[in-house]
């Protein structure tokens, strides 16, 4: 409607414009014809020897074809006026105005006049049948406008059905676009209804051509493939978390089970049953710790701002040193000062994660080398390290390699690590150590002191 409308205005507005640029040129025309008439009779009319100075009041035989002198005072002097005499006219006489054109209408002809002003004397003036002088005078004469207006009611008559067919046409193919364009847009629409009915986003639509419709068909779809995939994740994770929250509440269930005869068992063996309930309550508060940060998924962290990373990984190191004393096994730190911006809580845990990863997999009396430098953290231990196969999907959620299944830990650590870099602008990567082992490193953009504003920790 909006492109048949603009059609339609331009058409009309073209044959307004073509009728009035017509009707300016005819008028501009019969006007420089009145002119050069009107220059020639003052010319005329001004020489006192040339027999034909005297200038009859009249109109000739043509319609609407006339002469008229009209003095200052308006004598026409036969007492006969021909062409109208209005206050314009007399003030043109009297040299008070400027010539110009006008319409008029002479014995009901309609006329085209040039009111023109003559400032020589007029040496003989006709008045009640006797010749007589005036200084200045002004000069009417007037030309029919019966051929002009015939013209341009041809021509109007002309525009008006240009003006139609093309409004008819513009109608016609704007219904035409229109339901061209609306039945792909309708079958759109109808298919996404349905999909919406369904909710499942496992269906996609028609991919389409390569217009419009078309890209937004693919992009429907690929949007629909991100909530399928989404969907599957969330599906995925449900199942893992179930699947790991199962195996220590059903050793705690079996455990509380033999607390029924906690008066049956020895003090050793109630101090191992304990032991082993704190354990797993332990294990399910961890375990809901990490699920809880991974559900977190693209929420910005509340609290982020500039943070000293190498203090973040000193208190992890002191945390994780006090975790090795059992199995003796010690963490060598290195450490230069550095500036990252981040949330605090989020950066300890990915980091605490990593020492926990690389003290599990340590042998009892090794050591775990620790590094903070530029904005990146290395944490290499003395383990088995990680295998090829391993190394791929050492990220992922819930994953656990072969080697590890014997071991406690719900496989959520590592990935929480790459969550938390990917959120935090940066970027981790695990390898394999020179000499055997595992090599990870977190890294972050390092702010330099120039970033840092003046009111910062």
């Amino acid at each position: 409607m909006a492109a048949t409308t603009a059609v339609v205005i331009a058409v009309v507005l073209a044959a307004v414009s073509a009728y009035v640029v017509s009707n300016n040129s005819l008028i501009g025309s019969l006007d420089d014809t009145l002119t050069q008439q009107a220059q020639a009779v003052a010319v005329t009319a001004t020489q006192a020897n040339n027999s034909n100075s005297v200038i009859t009041n009249q109109c000739t035989g043509n319609p609407g074809q006339c002469i008229q002198v009209v003095p200052p005072n308006g004598d026409t002097g036969t007492g006969r006026v021909v062409v109208p005499i209005t206050p314009a006219v007399l003030a043109v006489a009297s040299g008070n105005s400027k010539g110009y054109f006008t319409d008029v209408t002479v014995r009901g002809v309609d006329a085209r006049a040039i009111v023109y002003p003559i400032t020589s004397p007029i040496r003989y003036y006709q008045s009640d049948g006797n010749w007589v002088a005036v200084d200045r005078a002004a000069l009417q004469l007037t030309a029919p406008l019966t051929g002009v207006n015939k013209e341009l009611r041809s021509l109007a008559l002309d525009l008006w059905i240009i003006a139609a067919v093309g409004v008819t046409l513009a109608v016609l193919l704007g219904l035409l676009v229109g339901r061209t364009a609306l039945v792909p847009l309708n079958s759109l629409t109808e298919a996404v209804e349905e999909l919406a009915e369904s909710t499942d986003v496992s269906q996609r639509l028609d991919a389409g051509g390569p217009d419009e419709l078309g890209r937004l068909r693919r992009a429907f779809n690929r949007l629909l493939a991100a909530l399928d995939s989404s969907r599957d994740a969330q599906r995925q994770l449900v199942l893992d978390a179930s699947h790991e929250l199962r195996t220590p509440l059903t050793s705690l269930k079996t455990n509380m089970e033999v607390a029924r005869r906690l008066d049956e068992l020895a003090p050793e063996e109630r101090e191992v049953l304990i032991g082993d309930v704190l354990t797993q309550l332990d294990e399910l508060t961890s375990l809901v710790g990490d699920l809880s940060e991974l559900a977190r998924g693209e929420v910005p962290a509340l609290t982020s701002g500039i943070v000293s990373l190498d203090s973040v990984v000193a208190d992890a190191v002191s945390v994780a040193t006090t975790h090795g004393r059992s199995r003796n096994v010690t963490f060598a730190l290195t450490i230069q000062p550095s500036l990252v911006s981040g949330s605090r809580n989020r950066l300890e845990r990915a980091i605490g994660n990593l020492l926990d990863n690389a003290l599990k997999w340590s042998p009892d009396g090794g050591v775990v080398e620790v590094s903070c430098v530029a904005g990146t953290v290395v944490v290499r231990d003395h383990g088995p390290g990680v295998s090829d196969d391993d190394l791929v999907h050492i990220f992922d959620r819930f994953y656990r390699a072969p080697a590890a299944r014997g071991r406690p830990g719900s496989g959520l650590g590592l990935a929480i690590v790459a969550q938390v870099a990917r959120e935090e602008g940066g970027s981790v990567i695990a390898g394999h150590a020179p000499g055997g082992g595992a090599i990870f490193r977190f890294s972050l953009p390092e702010l330099q002191v120039t970033d840092v504003p003046l009111d910062a920790d």
